[in-house]
């Protein structure tokens, strides 16, 4: 079942016995226990029917005895459970009551940073009658998209450009994504298109030195540029390092590498090296005539060496930014 849909009847009081909530991303499964807590129960109901437990601190037995417990002057009793991944050894215990759960309680599991095993028995019976959300963390390569997608279902438009310099900046928390959303839902009238200038001004990345520019500079061998982005980041070290530059151009030259040797569809290539639009392959097939693959090779080498130095591995008196000038010059020449 999808969040929304969970969300929904939630808000419609239809709930289920048992929601079994896990999986890497903790945003949703915060988002919908706090949605139970809100919509299971009256205020004056929660002294006697509510139990909040945390899984440091408890048995499964515990939770066991608190959901067969019957309600007091009220329709229902709510227990949650948060912390459960630390009871990750013996969570399959619950099985047994997943088979007859307390009618007139709402159990509310709320196992994050982690998977439940699909294949478990826990699993495999609460998702016959109850309601298993798996939680699932947006990446890198998704969150363009997935930004757009959000801004589209809250009655805006944005640009490509200022969709990845919005991902550039937020990153995939998706708690801060959705307050940063927020706040730009506040300053903009709906309906008008976001663009750079609004990420810029709102969000606090420039649209013109980040390294989503630097990365396309170096992609066109423009040396000017990716120096002048260099050397704003070493007067602004909180909008870079030395460890993100390498990262991206990395990933940069990785996926002309493997244009190089393609010979499927570009749909299948953009799958594969994870683009998500036609325009942004288009832009890396000029970045492709650039850089044979025997340079690109001795890039992926440069990288690699300047990220150890990163790190400190035969660097003792250089800046971060000194390296990357340097290693801007040799990946361009």
């Amino acid at each position: 079942m999808s969040y929304k849909q969970i969300i929904s009847d939630i808000e419609s009081k239809k709930f289920s016995n048992i929601y079994l909530l896990h999986g890497e991303e903790s945003y949703y499964i915060d988002r919908i226990s706090d949605a139970i807590i809100k919509h299971a129960l009256e205020d004056h109901e929660r002294d006697f029917n509510q139990s909040i437990l945390y899984g440091k601190e408890i048995t499964v037995g515990n939770i066991i005895d608190e959901a067969q417990q019957f309600p007091m002057m009220a329709e229902r009793r709510l227990v949650v459970v948060r912390e459960a991944q630390n009871l990750k050894k013996s969570i399959s215990e619950l099985a047994k009551y997943a088979e007859h759960p307390t009618s007139t309680t709402i159990l509310v599991i709320c196992y994050k940073y982690d998977n439940i095993d699909g294949r478990s028995s826990l699993v495999s019976k609460c998702s016959k009658t109850q309601t298993v959300f798996k939680s699932e963390k947006i990446r890198d390569y998704q969150l363009v998209d997935y930004v757009t997608s959000l801004v589209q279902e809250n009655g805006y438009q944005i640009t490509n450009k200022a969709a990845m310099l919005f991902a550039e900046s937020v990153g995939t928390d998706l708690s801060r994504i959705f307050t940063e959303l927020t706040k730009l839902s506040v300053l903009i009238e709906k309906g008008q298109q976001i663009n750079e200038v609004h990420i810029e001004e709102n969000i606090g990345i420039s649209k013109d030195y980040n390294i989503f520019e630097l990365t396309k500079a170096v992609g066109l061998r423009d040396v000017p540029k990716a120096i002048r982005i260099v050397d704003y980041f070493e007067k602004n070290p909180k909008n870079a390092s030395l460890v993100m530059i390498t990262g991206n151009l990395f990933g940069l030259f990785s996926k002309l590498m493997r244009m190089h040797f393609w010979k499927d569809s570009d749909q299948a290539l953009m799958k594969s090296i994870r683009i998500s639009h036609p325009f942004i392959l288009k832009e890396h097939r000029n970045y492709q005539k650039i850089y044979p693959p025997k340079k690109i090779s001795a890039n992926i080498g440069y990288l690699h060496e300047y990220d150890l130095k990163s790190k400190g591995v035969n660097n003792k008196d250089f800046t971060e930014m000194q390296l990357a000038r340097e290693l801007i010059f040799k990946l361009m020449h």
